[in-house]
């Protein structure tokens, strides 16, 4: 068997391949590449699929969530600048809370699940709260019923990072539609990936819509003039024929995942040293990533490597640990559930065409790599 890499995005391509260049020749020929009619097709299409009443494109997930924060009120120098968030998450979460004006406050994870820690987040609420980010992380959903309230109660919006969710529900809601507004990424390895950047912001609030159309035009209603500072951050067309042609088979794929995340956690049953994904109750997955717990993991993760497993790490580094947010002064210790799993996380490969083989050959080189490196 030939190597087995993290994600395949070869095979995703061949699905697709006709109908992408179909409308990439439409594209060409109307030479509409930005703003394109395909651009609202594709906005209509997923704020529907998303079960949300507006879906603006944009240039990339984390302008989209520079976007959504900006809707909802977050400036510099406001005294109500604070945005919360996991520790346990991609950098970009934190970046765009910056870029913004924000000032972001860490909060621990979940040692189960991984995703932000409510009672955690619960107690560093107060007046200067603007907004609580939960991030639904690997393709679950953070329990965002539980944080609404208390969101609520402190005056700050709810504003989900759903970049690794499209299609993921919390007790029938779809990710994107469980807080006041949220971003998500098109970026090519996500489960509905572009073949380059691109991003969204999904909310059923016509007023932040509005806003975030303005603020990704130049804070421009109409061409020449600019109501507001804003930047340029758009879907380009091509991108949105892209997503279209996905977006038919993203539920299709998304069950592909369910089905090999099932056979990983039976294949698992085999290596109790392996700590599994936790399905928080209520939530399904669609599995962006399938994250285990292993000992000795950077150890594993090279004999893995070697055997041709493109396993891979997400993410090594809490934030409060990383350089760019030494500014905060946190240290270790601060938040220990986070860089504990910092240390054990493995990300085995997970993609809808990966065949039960292919898994049993991972698990197998993964037992193989434990006893090796015990």
């Amino acid at each position: 068997m030939t190597g087995i890499p993290l994600v395949d995005l070869g095979a995703q391509h061949e699905q697709v391949a006709e109908e992408v260049s179909a409308g990439w020749a439409d594209v060409l020929k109307s030479t509409a590449f930005i703003g394109g009619p395909q651009v609202a097709t594709f906005e209509t299409e997923f704020a529907e699929y998303s079960g949300v009443r507006h879906c603006v494109g944009v240039g990339n997930g984390t302008d989209a969530l520079e976007l959504a924060l900006r809707a909802i009120g977050l400036e510099p120098g406001s005294d109500r600048n604070e945005c919360v968030l996991p520790a346990n998450t991609f950098i970009a979460t934190a970046e765009a809370v910056v870029r913004a004006g924000g000032r972001p406050v860490l909060v621990d994870c979940a040692e189960d699940t991984g995703l932000i820690d409510v009672d955690a987040l619960a107690a560093v609420l107060g007046p200067r709260t603007r907004a609580v980010i939960p991030v639904h992380l690997y393709g679950q959903t953070a329990p965002v019923e539980r944080i609404r309230p208390l969101a609520w109660e402190a005056g700050a919006a709810v504003v989900e990072d759903a970049a690794q969710a499209q299609g993921a529900r919390r007790h029938g809601v779809c990710a994107g539609g469980l807080g006041d507004v949220a971003a998500t990424s098109f970026y090519p390895g996500k489960n509905l990936g572009a073949y380059g950047d691109g991003g969204a912001v999904l909310t059923s609030d016509p007023e932040l819509a509005s806003r975030v159309r303005l603020l990704r035009e130049h804070g421009s209603p109409r061409k020449y003039e600019h109501t507001e500072i804003g930047f340029n951050s758009r879907l380009d067309t091509l991108q949105a024929v892209v997503l279209s042609a996905k977006l038919r088979r993203l539920p299709n794929w998304n069950a592909a995942r369910r089905t090999a995340a099932a056979r990983y956690a039976r294949l698992l049953s085999r290596l109790p040293a392996v700590r599994g994904p936790v399905v928080l109750e209520g939530n399904e997955p669609v599995w962006h990533l399938y994250v285990v717990r292993v000992p000795n993991r950077d150890r594993v993760l090279e004999q893995l490597r070697a055997e041709g497993i493109g396993a891979g790490i997400h993410y090594p580094t809490p934030l409060h640990l990383t350089g760019a947010f030494g500014r905060l002064g946190h240290g270790e210790g601060d938040f220990p559930v986070a860089e504990r799993m910092a240390g054990e996380l493995l990300s085995l490969p997970l993609f809808p065409e990966i065949t039960g083989a292919q898994q049993e050959r991972v698990i197998e080189v993964l037992g193989e790599a434990l006893e090796e490196t015990s």
